[in-house]
Order: structure tokens, then C-alpha cells, then sequence
């Protein structure tokens, strides 16, 4: 397998193919693009038969290899059967079964319109990003490992990456994370957990802006290449590959188990800010997977929605991203959403490369086919399934009260965005799954707000708020985020 930068072009610094393993460590390619596999590699219909009966581990590490072809197979197995243990996502709610790892709970089933909620928030941070984040610090230790080498990790998160990524890699030998988030703009819950970290290889730094000034900010140091290679710098963002295609595992895992032959199909609506999440989906699409439509769930921050729904790619700035009760989402500017566009003009790095030139002068691009736009490409959206929709801060209250008092359950501020959306685009006899972003207790001062009592906490989180928090406070300076982490590399 070999992959291939979104802006690849006769005078890249990215023309030649890249190998898994070379490219897991880092994060942008050396123009500025993504990674993307050079072609898609396929599922037969009697895989999918023989994955009905398997582990989660055993699925991922059947799916891995399709991209991680370099590694030997009994080191991705060994990988695999590491990550994804009920020991390490023991926090399933009652009823349902951790050996599981992403349970399925079915919300509605009325009129042959089914809405399933998948559990994804059972590991360690209580967020959908240890589903992947457990999984890239065991293969970065493994790399690292192989090599007698050392990594900084660089990155940003708007909430549940960056505790994902700090627990992933708190004391994992040669690595040290240096995570941004926008100051007193995560909920008590999700700065506690990220800040109260006392690990000597983890640095937090709050950055006194937004979290798209945090992003820029990554991407800013990941395309100095000198000083990224001086200084051994990688990402954990959803920009890496290797966090990507972890997430393509849940998807055939829900689908797998929501349905009972390969005939069938099923729908996905998934919370998204930064479209990493929702590019696995695309992924698992292209490969085969079943899957009928593809909804994107936005806060009011909703440059997504308005693109599927006009074609219109529009950038805000940051006095115009709103600070929302579902904040993991309050992203203005989706680093992801390139893969997808590659796909969407033909897989022409040359003009995904121009479009996203344009995303930096004139803050977007138009695939409308209107007068004046960049392109008609946006008429061949339904060919890849996608729809999207809205929800408000008051839906979120809402959809909250009706799932405590329909459902019997508690959901997050961005689970409620999600089947809000979802609710909207129910088809008859295609059942609608969808993603769990985190558990309820992260996002507790909206819980009480909409149902007036605490959302429950999992054994060992009760007094998190308590301990004592280790960060610094710094401006959305480049260059002062160089010297920073050039003073404690080492390097």
C-alpha cells in the first residue's frame, strides 16, 4: 500500500509514494497535503461474511493490514489484541457489555425507521477519540521502539483529543506531547482531565484565542520543515493517517453488527468539526462497506452543513466561530475535509492544491457551478451519499430531555447534535447509526441545564475538577510556540 499527498504535483516535495510506517509518525506531507491511500484497497462480500463472526481486535487487525502493509503481520496483531480489550474500555454503561468495545443501543425502531446509538466512548478520556488515540500510541511506541527513537508530539484539540492523546502517550517511552487548547474554552470536566496530568512528558499549553488558532498554529510549525525535522515533531490530530483509518473500524463494526446479511445496507450520522471523524465513514465507503448515506451533524458552527448544502466552502474567521455547548465542534476550519475533496474533484492534487491555496487567500472555495464559482463538482456529492444538517444550543436541550425521558439514558451535548440531525433523515428500512461522541459527565453543566440533575460518572472521575492543573497560558505566536518547544525537547 502506498500513499500519496492531496497536493502531490510534478515540483512537490511529495511526488514519490510514501509507506505506512514512513508516514505514521508525522502529520502534514512536506506540501502541505494530506495523505491518502494511492488507491482504496477493496472488501470482498466474503470478508464481510467472515467479519460477522469476529472480535473487535480480530477486525481491526484484518483491516489495518489492507493499509498497513509494511508492518508484519503478527506485530499488527499483537498491536491490535493490546488495544482494544474490555480492560481498556471498561466504562459501558449498564446493559451493555464492554467485551463489546462499541456496543449498538437501539433508540427507536418504529415504522421500519430504526435509530441506533454506537457506543464509542468507553475508554480511558470517556471520548470516541481513544477508539483511535489507544491505537496510534501503541504503534508510535512500536515504531519508536524499532528505531532506538524519539518523537514530539505536536497538536491541538478543541476537547477530547487532546486528553485522548495525553493518555494515550502519558509515559510511553522517546515521546513527549505538547498539546494547545483555546483558553476557558473546554467545559470544567475536559480542561480537568487534559490539565490535571502531572506526567513529565506532557505539556499543555492553553492558547489565548480559539481552537482554529491552535490548528494554525500546528499546521504552521508541521510545514517548517527544518524545524519539524530538527526537532522531531509529529501529530496526533485527525490530519494523521494512522488516527484516520483507526476510526474506519467502528464503522464496519456497527454495520456488522446492526444488520444480518451483506445485502442490507445502513446510514451513518456522525457530530463533526474537523471531518475526521466522518472521512473514516468515506473511507469505509470507498472500500465497500454498505453504507447508504453519510450525514454530517454541525453546532452552529456549521461551515460543513453549508457546504452539502450549497457547495460553498466558507471559512470564518475567529471572531465568527461561536463558543457552543457542544465545543469539541466549535472548529471554523475542517483540516479534513481536503481528503474528501480530493475525492470529490477526481483525485487531482493539482486542483485540490489551487482550491486550498484559495482557502488561504480568499478564505474558501465555491464547487456550486454558479456564475463565478471554481467548479461544478458539487453536483457529483450524492454520488458519495452525504447530507448534513444544524443543530442549536436550545435543539441540544431538547434532544437531551427526550432522550432521559424516552430512552432512559444520558447523552452528551454532541450526541444530542447528532441524533437531532439524524431524526431529520430517517429512511424506512435502512437503519441510521449514530456515533456517540463522548459520555455525558464531560459536558455536566449543559446535563443540569436540560434535566436539572448530574449526569453519572464512571469510578474515578468523581473528584476530577479537585486536582491540582499544570499548563501555561500563551499567545497565538508561532514563533514563541517554537521557542517553547525547542526549550524542552532537549534537541
Amino acid at each position: 500500500m502506498q500513499y500519496v499527498s492531496t497536493r502531490a504535483t510534478s515540483a512537490s516535495a511529495s511526488r514519490n509514494p510514501e509507506t505506512f510506517s514512513s508516514i505514521l509518525l508525522g502529520g502534514l506531507a512536506p506540501d502541505g497535503g494530506l495523505f491518502m491511500p494511492a488507491t482504496y484497497p477493496q472488501v470482498t462480500n466474503d470478508e464481510l461474511t467472515a467479519w460477522r463472526q469476529l472480535s473487535y481486535a480480530e477486525l481491526a487487525y484484518e483491516i489495518l493490514r489492507k493499509f498497513a502493509t509494511d508492518i508484519p503481520d503478527a506485530d499488527l496483531k499483537a498491536l491490535t489484541a493490546k488495544t482494544y480489550t474490555p480492560e481498556v474500555y471498561r466504562n459501558a454503561r449498564e446493559g451493555e457489555s464492554a467485551a463489546d468495545i462499541t456496543p449498538l443501543r437501539t433508540l427507536e425502531d418504529e415504522n421500519g425507521r430504526k435509530l441506533i446509538l454506537q457506543a464509542l466512548s468507553n475508554g480511558p478520556t470517556l471520548a470516541f477519540k481513544d477508539m483511535a488515540m489507544q491505537l496510534l500510541g501503541n504503534l508510535f511506541e512500536y515504531a519508536l521502539a524499532k528505531n532506538d527513537d524519539e518523537l514530539n508530539i505536536f497538536g491541538a484539540t478543541s476537547g477530547d483529543t487532546g486528553s485522548a492523546a495525553e493518555y494515550a502517550m502519558r509515559g510511553k517511552r522517546g515521546v513527549r506531547v505538547f498539546m494547545l487548547s483555546p483558553n476557558e474554552k473546554m467545559s470544567a470536566f475536559q480542561t480537568a482531565q487534559m490539565f490535571s496530568l502531572q506526567d513529565p512528558n506532557i505539556f499543555n499549553i492553553a492558547v489565548e484565542g480559539v481552537f482554529d488558532d491552535c490548528q494554525d498554529m500546528v499546521k504552521a510549525v508541521s510545514n517548517d520543515l527544518s524545524f519539524k525535522a530538527r526537532h522531531k515533531i509529529g501529530t496526533v490530530n485527525s490530519i494523521n493517517w494512522a488516527r484516520v483509518v483507526a476510526q474506519v473500524v467502528y464503522y464496519f463494526r456497527g454495520y456488522l453488527a446492526a444488520t444480518s446479511s451483506n445485502e442490507q445496507k445502513v446510514s451513518f450520522t456522525v457530530p463533526s468539526g474537523n471531518f475526521g471523524n466522518i472521512c473514516a465513514g468515506h473511507i469505509a465507503r470507498m472500500m465497500g462497506l454498505p453504507i447508504d448515506r453519510l450525514v454530517v451533524a454541525t453546532n452552529e458552527n456549521d461551515v460543513l452543513d453549508e457546504f452539502f448544502r450549497t457547495g460553498v466552502y466558507r471559512v470564518r474567521k475567529s471572531a465568527e466561530t461561536w463558543h457552543t455547548s457542544s465545543p469539541s465542534m466549535d472548529i471554523s476550519k475542517a483540516s479534513n475535509f481536503e481528503r474528501f475533496v480530493y475525492d470529490l474533484v477526481g483525485q487531482d492534487s493539482e486542483r485540490t492544491a489551487a482550491l486550498f491555496r484559495k482557502v488561504d487567500t480568499h478564505g474558501g472555495f465555491d464547487l456550486s457551478g454558479g456564475p463565478g464559482s471554481d467548479g461544478d463538482e458539487f453536483a457529483r456529492v450524492g454520488e458519495y451519499g452525504f447530507a448534513s444538517g444544524k443543530s442549536t444550543h436550545a435543539d441540544r436541550l431538547d434532544t437531551i430531555r427526550m432522550a432521559y425521558d424516552d430512552y432512559g439514558i444520558t447523552v452528551d451535548t454532541h450526541t444530542a447534535d447528532g441524533i437531532k440531525v439524524a431524526r431529520e433523515h430517517l429512511a424506512e428500512g435502512v437503519p441510521m447509526i449514530v456515533l456517540e461522541t463522548a459520555l455525558a459527565a464531560k459536558f455536566n453543566e449543559t446535563i443540569l441545564e436540560a434535566i436539572g440533575v448530574d449526569a453519572a460518572r464512571p469510578a474515578g472521575f468523581e473528584e476530577l475538577e479537585a486536582l491540582p492543573q499544570k499548563f501555561v497560558l500563551m499567545r497565538p505566536n508561532v514563533d514563541e510556540m517554537k521557542t517553547f518547544i525547542a526549550a524542552h525537547t532537549g534537541l
